[in-house]
């Protein structure tokens, strides 16, 4: 909780992709605090104002666009010296014009994810990081395609682009998965995908990759996150989700969205209840279950970071299959 007890003040805030991945930021001008820092566009609620009208009118004042639409993301809170601010993080892919500087403030399109500007308003830097995280992340399913199958599988997917991969086998005997393990980090390696290891394997793997996933049991029982690169966490409601921000895991799974054939039996919360969970939320979080690459716009539009994919994520292979 912070320390910080003066009133919130809400902000409606941008992240403008072109068609390219590119990211819009803006510099402040002078006359503003921070004046000379990037920053993405937005501005002041106000009163009785949605967060999707206050970044629609000051993204037309200050960029001279018309934005069609704006989807939740993640929603953060700083303290900076001359104001506390909760800052309402959307993304936005739908508008018409060509922003510029109508207030006399720099523009510049960055790679998301690898922006070189400087300097940056302290709090955009965690959303740089979110912004590195791909839009689709594979959960492994070995046991249903076999390993062979499934290995012909991942390499097609990775070659179409699959960029985050989470191996979770824990039927195969431990033999069996450390040679599966290094199969698949040799794979994911060669196409430049990041790897995470669920948290049902030994926590020898999630440092000899990029991280680990979090089952929601273990997310519950840690005191503190685990010291690698990447760390996700599964989660079915709101106490988890904040559980997994508290811990400073870097994203979140929530599900099931739609009924599965692997927990025929689980409540599917459906996209409502997804985007109801996920408003709010500080960290970004992928939708889970029963999702497939055609729930794309669908997730988008009710806050999801991407799609978590157990079956939808790899796709027929061109090779023999086990």
């Amino acid at each position: 909780m912070s320390s910080d007890q003066r009133a919130l003040v809400d902000v409606a805030v941008g992240v403008l992709f072109r068609p390219d991945g590119a990211v819009l930021l803006g510099q402040r001008p002078v006359g503003k605090p921070y004046a000379g820092w990037w920053e993405f566009p937005g501005g002041k609620l106000e009163s009785g104002e949605s967060v999707e009208h206050a970044l629609a009118r000051e993204l037309h004042e200050e960029l001279g666009i018309e934005v069609h639409a704006s989807h939740p993301w993640v929603m953060r809170e700083h303290s900076y010296s001359h104001a506390r601010v909760r800052l309402h993080f959307q993304r936005i892919w739908n508008w018409s014009g060509t922003p510029h500087g109508r207030e006399g403030q720099a523009l510049c399109w960055q790679p998301a994810g690898r922006v070189a500007l400087a300097p940056l308003l302290p709090a955009a830097l965690p959303v740089l990081r979110m912004l590195q995280l791909p839009g689709r992340y594979g959960i492994s399913n070995a046991a249903a395609l076999g390993v062979e199958g499934f290995l012909l599988r991942l390499d097609t997917a990775l070659a179409q682009g699959l960029r985050l991969v989470q191996l979770r086998e824990p039927g195969l005997a431990p033999e069996r998965f450390e040679a599966l393990f290094y199969r698949v980090r040799e794979t994911c390696q060669r196409h430049g995908a990041r790897l995470l290891v669920n948290s049902a394997h030994l926590p020898d793997y999630w440092s000899a990759c990029d991280g680990v996933h979090l089952r929601s049991a273990q997310l519950a029982s840690l005191a503190a996150r685990p010291q690698v690169a990447l760390v996700g966490a599964s989660c079915h409601d709101a106490g988890e989700l904040a559980r997994a921000a508290e811990l400073g895991c870097d994203f979140a799974v929530l599900g099931p969205v739609c009924p599965t054939a692997s927990h025929p039996r689980a409540r599917a919360l459906g996209w409502s209840g997804f985007e109801a969970l996920v408003r709010g939320t500080q960290i970004p979080t992928f939708a889970l279950g029963g999702v497939n690459p055609g729930d794309e716009a669908r997730a988008r539009v009710a806050g999801a970071h991407g799609l978590a994919m157990l079956r939808g994520a790899w796709p027929p292979s061109a090779g023999p299959s086990s």
